[in-house]
């Protein structure tokens, strides 16, 4: 995460915007990837991506037509957000080392 993104990604507003749109994707779909539609839902991708100016337009940052819950795979695939993203690393779920809670705060990982 980007030193400017920490404040917003850690607050209240994103915190409570995530969980209201993960919960309406729960709603419509049962939380399946936005994108290939066959994953559980993963993360909540802004598709116009944040940047320092306009992390603080709610109509950006906070509007859920900007937002798509998509499987980690699908995120990665999204220009800069898997640090390396070729077709020889492919990403392996089953051995994932960073959990998210359904808050989406890290966790560790369980044996569910």
């Amino acid at each position: 995460m980007k030193k400017w993104a920490q404040n917003f990604y850690t607050g209240s507003k994103w915190k409570k915007c995530r969980e209201a749109y993960i919960a309406e994707r729960n709603a419509i779909d049962g939380g399946l990837c936005e994108e290939c539609g066959e994953l559980p839902g993963y993360i909540v991708h802004h598709i116009l991506s944040l940047n320092e100016v306009n992390i603080n337009d709610p109509d950006i940052a906070l509007n859920f037509k900007n937002l798509k819950y998509v499987c980690k795979i699908c995120h990665d695939k999204f220009d800069g957000h898997f640090f390396n993203n070729n077709k020889k690393n492919k990403v392996n779920m089953s051995k994932r080392v960073l959990f998210f809670d359904e808050s989406g705060d890290p966790s560790p990982p369980t044996d569910e």
